[in-house]
């Protein structure tokens, strides 16, 4: 399903986002912990975007959490300074160490590199910390005897799907090597849950986007990719964002993606590694809100937000890119009994939050 629809709201909006933040804050723990003694989850990846929002639900939720990055990509101001171990994911043997030490149940597994352009440029760096990095992880679990683990995929792994809304029967289609990486994960996780009996979910989403409410955690990718921070930047430095293609077959020319908050997207994490407490099988699930927004749409959005105009330029079509990608989530709620509770205009608000506490901090 995709809108086309203008959001019925201009600025000031804030009186009316502080009430609703209340009502999605007390929701949005959907987590079934209360039947879960306290378990030991180590989040890998856990300084960088999502995963810094996943520690903190966590350990709202009764967790005893535990963070391996090793900063490359990541930021120590994200995480509490104790739960932080530097370690590279090629360390196999001090992988193992600490998840004994910890006593860890399961693992989520966030730590990868996610650009699709760099991909293209060097597929070595992708195979060899995605597919290497992952297999190493796998491998100190298994010294460990550690059996559950949460994989953070994505919908890169469908390429040019036939069909949208896209199932996960949707065959794999990768169109570049970050998405080829991430399906040689996910087949090298049903080898081990065949061979090793160690259960997973694969969670492939769709545009992660927004911040933590209170505006903490944000995206801070160097460089940045992402449609809503660069109509941030925009917005700071008067150099316009880039519309690739006005042409094609959507209600204004431009592309349509499925943009899921972060918050949303963390919970579906939690609620996957407590099916595997609860002894689910292992699966492959979509993440998304089923619900797609143009870029010019966002853009729109970001101008009623922000009360300001955003500058734009067109440009014509990057090669390879979709015209809609909209996720089918039904699979994933009829499992887990996940729902989104943010839309797109809690997605704005949030990430223009983080942005205008971030520069305050700059000053």
């Amino acid at each position: 399903m995709t809108s086309n629809r203008l959001l019925p709201w201009t600025p000031p909006y804030v009186a009316y986002f502080t009430l609703r933040l209340a009502r999605i804050t007390l929701k949005r723990l959907q987590s079934r912990w209360a039947n879960v003694s306290k378990a030991s989850i180590l989040v890998t990846g856990g300084a960088g975007y999502i995963g810094s929002n996943t520690v903190q639900l966590l350990s709202l939720q009764g967790y005893d959490v535990t963070v391996v990055d090793n900063l490359s990509r990541g930021y120590r101001h994200n995480v509490d300074p104790d739960r932080l171990h530097e370690i590279d994911l090629a360390e196999t043997q001090t992988l193992a160490d600490l998840l004994k030490k910890r006593a860890i149940d399961a693992v989520i597994h966030f730590a990868a590199y996610i650009a699709v352009g760099e991909s293209m440029k060097v597929p070595e760096a992708y195979f060899s910390n995605n597919v290497v990095g992952s297999l190493s992880l796998l491998t100190a679990m298994l010294l460990a005897g550690v059996k559950k683990i949460v994989f953070s995929s994505t919908a890169a792994v469908y390429g040019m799907p036939l069909q949208i809304p896209i199932k996960e029967s949707a065959p794999y289609a990768p169109v570049s090597p970050y998405g080829e990486s991430k399906v040689m994960v996910e087949k090298m996780l049903g080898w081990f849950d065949q061979i090793h009996a160690l259960r997973s979910v694969s969670l492939r989403y769709f545009n992660a986007s927004g911040a933590d409410p209170a505006g903490h955690i944000g995206e801070e990718h160097e460089p940045e990719t992402h449609l809503i921070p660069l109509i941030f930047r925009a917005i700071e430095t008067g150099i316009p964002v880039t519309i690739f293609g006005t042409d094609y077959e959507t209600a204004d020319g431009t592309c349509i993606r499925d943009y899921i908050h972060v918050n949303d997207l963390a919970q579906a994490h939690i609620l996957a590694v407590e099916s595997l407490f609860a002894g689910g099988a292992s699966g492959a699930y979509n993440v998304g809100t089923g619900v797609g927004y143009s870029v010019l749409e966002v853009i729109r959005a970001a101008e009623q937000i922000t009360g300001k105009k955003i500058p734009f330029d067109i440009r014509p079509r990057r090669e390879g890119d979709p015209p809609t990608l909209v996720a089918d989530p039904t699979l994933l709620r009829s499992t887990f009994g996940w729902t989104s509770h943010y839309d797109l205009r809690d997605i704005v608000s949030t990430a223009w939050n983080f942005e205008l506490k971030r520069k305050l901090a700059r000053v």
